[in-house]
């Protein structure tokens, strides 16, 4: 039986490196974001995709792509919550609070509502795994992307809330925090992005953390040893280190 595996943000970045991952291993799949003509190009080139053109912050929209999923294919094996936003904000500007909430609304509450409709069919089928794609941003602060961190801090937690919540259900919540990848979000920044990696190698490195059941994980591995670093240093030392690191540039609007 091919793995049936429903991803949200599949039209471009991470999101479409993991729908070219699974469609290579004869995967189902459910593709899932905003852009309807990326999405159905997209879906074109790989064998049994369908495509879900919405919203992930829309629940109507996501109950019933996930119903349609389900009445097609069974309940799914993998939902990876990929869709996400990534943009530099700054409090002191007024225009940047409706950032604030796009980013948040998408990055939080749309995995929550990515994930809601599967785990009833999951636990009655005691099976499958709930995938939420952090980030290092999401173990400190960054200057310059507070609304980022923040919405990636906040995931990094729900996700721990939803895997004991799930526990002995045989649905397993798994948390993957990667550092940089090489996609259209982060080509816009004025810095260096140490360990980067392509959309690619994250796709294979998060399907692998996926395959062994694994709960919660950083990729690269550069990058678990810099956030466990980040995550041990004093306050006071932190914020002198990262006091004048560059910002990523904001974006209105979204």
């Amino acid at each position: 039986m091919p793995l049936r595996v429903f991803i949200t943000g599949a039209s471009s970045g991470l999101g479409a490196a993991l729908a070219r991952h699974y469609a290579a291993q004869g995967a189902i799949l459910g593709l899932a974001a905003r852009g309807k003509d990326k999405l159905e190009a997209h879906c074109a080139e790989l064998p049994n995709a369908t495509a879900y053109a919405l919203d992930v912050c829309d629940s109507t929209a996501m109950r019933s792509a996930a119903a349609d999923f389900i009445t097609r294919t069974g309940v799914p094996d993998i939902v990876i919550a990929a869709a996400g936003i990534s943009v530099g904000t700054l409090t002191e500007h007024a225009d940047d609070l409706a950032v604030f909430q796009a980013v948040m609304n998408t990055n939080v509450l749309g995995t929550v509502t990515t994930f809601q409709p599967f785990i009833r069919p999951m636990r009655a089928a005691q099976h499958g795994t709930l995938a939420g794609i952090g980030s290092v941003a999401g173990i400190r602060g960054l200057p310059g992307g507070g609304a980022y961190s923040a919405s990636k801090a906040a995931l990094i937690t729900y996700m721990e809330s939803l895997r004991v919540e799930l526990a002995g259900s045989g649905v397993q919540a798994t948390t993957i925090n990667p550092g940089y990848i090489a996609t259209p979000m982060t080509a816009v920044n004025p810095y260096r992005m140490p360990f980067i990696m392509s959309a690619d190698q994250a796709a294979t490195r998060i399907a692998s953390i996926i395959s062994k059941r694994r709960t919660y994980a950083t990729i690269p591995w550069q990058m678990a040893v810099t956030a466990k670093l980040l995550r041990a240093l004093p306050r006071p030392l932190y914020d002198k280190l990262f006091a004048n690191a560059p910002h990523k540039p904001r974006k209105l609007p979204l």
